[in-house]
């Protein structure tokens, strides 16, 4: 299996107070509304932008329009991770750290993997100002699966601090703005 060792960092930049709404274009957060941590860390993307989805569906269940390796936004020959997808990253031969080696050294960890995981942090809904929060303390990203937490407007997700022992699943509004990686279509 060959996983994007960096988050993925496509689209045209949105502010953070907005909502990612064109359907005719990719659109991405960057960190702080600067486009230098877009660079350094990927993007953050709305649940809808990263499954490549009707901007509608951050507000409502699409289920039926999740395919199996869904590709969204990732790039032609390339999919969404899964979260079977990053546990064989983390269990990988030669791993015997667990999540640290697969964190970045810059994350604390020992990238023994050579995943990078990094602490993009995350673009928060506009009930929270549409502002931003933990960068460089903890890396979020979505899975192509949604949840019917508060009318299916959550989409599933994983998230890693940066002192973790463990990945924690969760699910995180559709409307936050979080990383995503891609996996090559074997």
């Amino acid at each position: 299996m060959t996983v994007m060792a960096e988050n993925l960092n496509v689209g045209e930049m949105v502010q953070g107070t907005e909502d990612l709404t064109d359907n005719a274009k990719i659109e991405k957060y960057c960190y702080d509304n600067d486009t230098a941590n877009c660079e350094e860390y990927g993007g953050l993307y709305q649940w809808a932008e990263a499954m490549q989805l009707p901007f509608e569906c951050n507000s409502k269940s699409c289920a039926d329009l999740i395919k199996p390796n869904h590709q969204g936004i990732c790039p032609d020959g390339w999919r969404l991770l899964t979260y079977d997808d990053y546990y064989i990253v983390v269990h990988a031969d030669g791993n015997k750290n667990g999540v640290k080696d697969v964190r970045a050294t810059s994350f604390g960890g020992l990238n023994y993997s050579g995943y990078s995981l990094i602490g993009g942090g995350m673009r928060v809904v506009p009930l929270g100002g549409g502002g931003f929060k933990e960068k460089d303390e903890v890396a979020y990203w979505f899975y192509p699966g949604e949840n019917a937490y508060e009318n299916y407007s959550c989409g599933d997700d994983g998230y890693l601090g940066k002192t973790s022992t463990s990945l924690t699943t969760n699910v995180s509004y559709k409307q936050n703005g979080l990383s995503i990686r891609c996996v090559k279509l074997d």
